[in-house]
């Protein structure tokens, strides 16, 4: 049985990862420091609100406590993290067009990990942090992977730069960061949680994240002539929140987690809802990588001729051992997931 004696603290709270997180916490009976902005949203707010009415939790000592913080700023987490026994740090810049990546992207994302570490490092009552970085910081490109044969713990991103695959520099960089960090000090131990592509349902409708605009643009009909066979991981997030407690928890978790339960691709992915949505304009078929090659950059200027050689019909392989061994994660299966997300997709109107 999972118990936490100390509060706990969540950084980002309002974020897609961090909103399941806390509700896995708060049904073990956690008391959640949830770190949100002050101009965030008041329905983000409420939707974690709403989990402490959760019948759930009849019984348990559940509490949850908002502080408004802000990632950039230094010492904003002084007082959120006071008295907390764990911080889960879940936080990222969001950046809707980065068009100066190293102002928008990789200085927002190299201070913001200082900073809330620096909070760390104020509060003498944190001995552990977990921290959410991605897949992107372990590699760049799948043909990055398939030079090495997998992904595993032991990879680091070293081909994105600035002008090619920019939002995997930043997730690289800022995890670097932490690791500089942690090394620097004996106060806490630091563990990162590395997923790949997260689906699944959210707490609010009010989501932003890059794998429900995917399964968004699958159902439109936006896809409905082809979907590339772009190689990806896929994961719960249910299974990456669980990731975040178990490493808490476990007192031998240590260095990195690559939390993935199947490899696979876009158009595979979009073939997985066919069954159940067949009646929308799912993708037909598989977009010729020529095309794309071709053309792609016309439509979106981030699909350069570099980026779809390197990514398209290019096979994504992980190696997830040391998460099942290490921290006894069982994996749900993609495709009962995937349909849950659709489902939430169009009962919200989100398409």
């Amino acid at each position: 049985m999972i118990t936490f004696n100390q509060p706990v603290a969540v950084t980002g709270a309002t974020g897609y990862v961090a909103g399941e997180l806390i509700k896995q916490l708060l049904a073990l009976g956690a008391h959640v420091h949830a770190c949100v902005r002050a101009n965030c949203p008041p329905q983000k707010r409420e939707a974690i609100s709403n989990l402490i009415k959760n019948d759930t939790l009849e019984g348990k000592q559940a509490a949850l406590t908002f502080f408004e913080t802000d990632l950039l700023e230094k010492n904003s987490f002084d007082t959120a993290f006071k008295g907390c026994g764990i911080v889960f740090h879940t936080a990222s810049p969001f950046i809707i067009d980065a068009k100066d990546p190293q102002k928008d992207l990789i200085t927002p994302a190299v201070e913001g990990t200082h900073n809330v570490l620096n909070s760390v490092n104020c509060a003498q009552s944190v001995k552990r942090v977990v921290l959410t970085s991605s897949v992107a910081a372990m590699y760049g490109d799948n043909s990055d992977i398939t030079s090495d044969g997998e992904l595993d713990e032991h990879c680091w991103n070293t081909t994105s730069t600035l002008h090619h695959n920019p939002y995997a520099l930043s997730k690289t960089l800022a995890e670097q960061a932490a690791w500089q960090i942690h090394d620097a000090q004996t106060q806490w131990q630091l563990i990162t949680i590395n997923p790949s592509l997260v689906i699944g349902e959210p707490l609010s409708a009010r989501v932003s994240s890059d794998s429900f605009n995917l399964i968004k643009r699958m159902l439109d009909g936006t896809m409905r002539f082809g979907c590339p066979k772009w190689g990806v991981g896929a994961v719960s997030v249910h299974d990456v929140a669980l990731a975040h407690i178990l490493a808490a928890h476990n007192s031998k978790a240590n260095g990195r987690y690559l939390i993935s339960a199947e490899n696979t691709n876009f158009y595979t992915l979009a073939c997985l809802l066919k069954p159940m949505f067949n009646h929308y304009p799912l993708p037909k078929n598989s977009a010729p990588k020529w095309l794309i090659w071709l053309l792609g950059s016309l439509f979106d200027k981030s699909l350069t001729r570099k980026m779809v050689s390197n990514n398209i019909d290019v096979v994504w392989q992980a190696n997830t051992q040391k998460s099942q061994t290490e921290l006894g994660l069982h994996y749900q299966p993609i495709q009962p997931v995937l349909e849950k997300m659709a489902h939430f997709i169009i009962k919200n109107d989100l398409l």
